[in-house]
């Protein structure tokens, strides 16, 4: 397919990167026919809202300490055209090599879950400080957020791509 052949990926890694996906889907099928786990309320919503917010803050301001603050301490981060990053400390040392960002938005497109996890889909808009040249990206994001003990959310798993073509296929 065209995922296989942009990239040249083999079948075997192709099939495999599938796969990865079928626990998290698994886990949101398992959570939602549980009997008894309510949708999220609205105070979830708003919650979830003003973490995408503080993330906005955060990346303008070019905190890592601060966005490393809204992941969990197991989260797994999976940059477009990039290993897997799993954990906080791994995310700070991916951070710490992220151009400076010039600019930062985002938009929460839905959030929908059930019990203590919810599911965010949504765009980016930034521009990266790329040795002194600005480069814009608009892309989408999809994050898996879970509710902590003590009632705030964080965010679980982060996937996210750009819209922009890669460099020689413009």
């Amino acid at each position: 397919g065209i995922f296989s052949t942009r990239y040249s990926l083999s079948h075997d890694e192709d099939e495999m990167r599938a796969r990865s996906l079928i626990p998290v889907a698994a886990l949101l099928a398992t959570v939602a026919c549980q009997a008894g786990v309510a949708p999220l309320t609205e105070e979830d919503i708003t919650a979830n809202r003003a973490l995408t917010e503080q993330f906005i803050q955060a990346a303008n301001a070019n905190d890592w300490a601060a966005l490393t603050e809204l992941y969990t301490e197991d989260c797994i981060v999976m940059p477009a055209n990039e290993p897997l990053v799993q954990g906080r400390a791994a995310y700070v040392a991916w951070g710490e090599t992220f151009p400076q960002l010039m600019e930062f938005g985002g938009a929460v497109e839905s959030i929908e879950g059930y019990g203590d996890l919810a599911v965010i889909r949504g765009t980016y808009s930034m521009t990266l400080d790329v040795d002194g040249t600005p480069v814009p990206d608009t892309g989408k994001y999809i994050e898996i957020r879970r509710k902590q003990a003590d009632g705030t959310w964080q965010i679980a798993i982060d996937i996210f791509n750009s819209d922009m073509p890669l460099p020689g296929e413009m």
